[in-house]
């Protein structure tokens, strides 16, 4: 039996092939660091990040290409930026519905003075856009939020706050996981200051290469987490304060970057909204198909009744029997991958009601068909029925 992959949300997969051959060929042919080396092959490498760092700058309208950084994930990334940009006494305003990557670092600084509070959503994940402003106090300094829910799919109101950290002088930092690679991001319009985006997951690269970028007035605010050898200003031990270097020690994931770098062409041949369209097209007919089986009382469907407003995630209860059995028998029995749990979201799954249980996931990418959403529904049913 053919496996069917359906955990998009975590990882997708399968990449384009072009991502896993500029790999193999970036470790066997080449292998050479840039910055470091004083010759032909470490420029070339070096000419390929900086293609990548402008399509980044590119795909989300940012201000300079200087301004994109690289990390390893985006979990690094909203670390140095909030960890480098908040202090003690600060106020920030995040959404009901975080991924741990931005709630363990809030939750953390908040031991050593920050404070936070998250704007309401109702059971479907939909923030309450009118409660925002209220909320804002004399010390607030930002919004937080990711693009749109890791485990129900419901997108959250980026524009909308964006304008509203203009009107009132706030920064604006964007968690981008769930919805880079298929929505339109405009950091511009949106009035986002810094970006956080992962390059494993809609951006189709490997694992291990992610970043950040920012406006050009973030960069002197924010601290560096991480310092070390840059290959720039060698002479001195200060950490450089010009970009992409101030936060960029080490050596970096090259072979992520290369993978990454395909990836991005991959999408820009694609086109954003036939991705997005493709995704959701496969979301409504796998709704469609588990609506009966809510109405005879053997599932629950979570979060928004369609995929206006929402990425190609559903996310469901067995009514049935416990939900992690149900995964495994998936799997085991029928071949179909999910992932089932908390998703690394308790207070999204307690706006929606679902926590402690968690729920079944189901995420589509770029490379589902009909006949596998056709195959999970049936599966389901057959599981639900025993």
């Amino acid at each position: 039996m053919k496996k069917i992959y359906l955990d998009n949300g975590a990882t997708s997969f399968p990449k384009p092939k072009e991502v896993a051959d500029a790999v193999y060929e970036y470790m066997t042919d080449c292998g050479c660091n840039i910055n470091r080396g004083g010759y032909q092959a470490a420029y070339d490498v070096e000419g390929i990040v900086f293609e990548t760092r402008d399509m980044l700058r590119e795909m989300f309208n940012a201000e300079d290409c200087k301004n994109v950084v690289f990390t390893k994930n985006i979990t690094e990334s909203l670390n140095i930026v909030l960890k480098g940009f908040l202090k003690s006494g600060d106020h920030v305003l995040t959404s009901s519905i975080e991924h741990n990557a931005v709630m363990r670092p809030l939750v953390q600084m908040q031991k050593n003075g920050l404070e936070f509070d998250r704007i309401p959503a109702d059971e479907s994940g939909v923030m309450d856009l009118s409660a925002v402003t209220s909320m804002i106090k004399p010390n607030t300094r930002a919004i937080v939020v990711t693009g749109a829910s890791n485990v129900f799919g419901t997108i959250n109101p980026i524009a909308e706050l964006g304008a509203i950290c203009r009107e009132h002088g706030l920064k604006f930092i964007v968690d981008s996981a769930q919805i880079a690679g298929a929505l339109p991001i405009d950091m511009k319009e949106m009035s986002i200051d810094a970006l956080c985006f992962t390059g494993h997951k809609g951006l189709l690269g490997p694992q291990g290469i992610g970043g950040f970028i920012l406006k050009e007035d973030m960069i002197s605010l924010i601290d560096p987490l991480i310092t070390g050898g840059t290959g720039s200003i060698s002479h001195t031990e200060e950490t450089p304060d010009f970009m992409p270097d101030k936060f960029e020690p080490g050596t970096m994931n090259i072979p992520g970057i290369v993978g990454l770098h395909q990836g991005l062409i991959w999408i820009r041949n694609r086109g954003l909204s036939n991705i997005y369209e493709h995704e959701l097209h496969l979301t409504q007919r796998f709704l469609d198909a588990l609506s009966p089986l809510a109405e005879n009382g053997l599932l629950k469907i979570i979060g928004l009744p369609g995929t206006d407003g929402r990425t190609g995630v559903v996310s469901i209860q067995t009514l049935t029997k416990d939900c992690a059995t149900a995964a495994f028998e998936l799997d085991n029995e029928y071949d179909i991958m999910t992932r089932v749990g908390l998703h690394c979201a308790p207070h999204a799954h307690k706006t929606f009601g679902t926590y402690p249980t968690g729920t079944i996931r189901f995420s589509f990418g770029n490379f589902n068909t009909e006949d596998e959403v056709d195959a999970a529904a049936a599966a389901l049913e057959a599981i639900c029925r025993k």
